[in-house]
């Protein structure tokens, strides 16, 4: 199976998030590691997550949370790398008013469709990023969209623990994955 990597957004992602949650309990997710969590470098961040695909033997799969989503889309310009597939929880819109001010450099985001398969995972009641927002850029990128209901920001603080729906699709997500 393909090695997993855990891309957190700004900040991190603290002990009761669920990708530290999953990072805990299985030994193939792993977490990329940029400079900063609190001042986003997008070539910094670009740089520790093409660091990190490069350790894996074969292509992973990666599972970003906000601010680490856009990220994934400017890496995929920039880089050629090889990876199995993305999973892109909670896309944040940096023309929303919600958007963090440290983490303009994120702006604008590449809008050509993503070079591996995709899915994004949405809520309808996110405050970072409006539905109508996610659903145009899975159109641009040509990812799959679920959208499980009203989650906010599907964080530590939507109290989703472990997240067992949100296993659920990336297992599914990676069963359909070329091997």
């Amino acid at each position: 199976m393909h090695d997993i990597i855990t891309l957190p957004g700004l900040g991190g992602s603290g002990d009761t998030h669920w990708q530290t949650l999953w990072e805990r309990t299985d030994a193939r997710f792993t977490r990329f590691r940029p400079a900063s969590w609190d001042q986003p470098d997008l070539d910094d961040w670009e740089q520790a997550l093409e660091r990190a695909v490069a350790r894996c033997a074969k292509p992973p799969v990666l599972v970003a949370h906000s601010l680490a989503c856009l990220l994934v889309a400017h890496w995929a310009a920039r880089f050629p790398s090889a990876i199995a597939g993305a999973v892109l929880v909670a896309v944040p819109d940096p023309d929303g008013g919600n958007f963090p001010a440290e983490a303009m450099a994120f702006k604008p985001v590449p809008e050509r469709p993503l070079r591996f398969p995709a899915l994004i995972i949405a809520s309808t009641n996110d405050p970072y990023g409006a539905i109508e927002v996610t659903r145009r850029r899975a159109q641009d990128w040509q990812s799959g969209l679920i959208v499980p209901g009203a989650l906010g920001h599907i964080n530590a603080t939507s109290g989703l623990g472990d997240w067992p729906q949100g296993r659920a699709l990336l297992d599914a997500f990676r069963a359909g994955l070329p091997r």
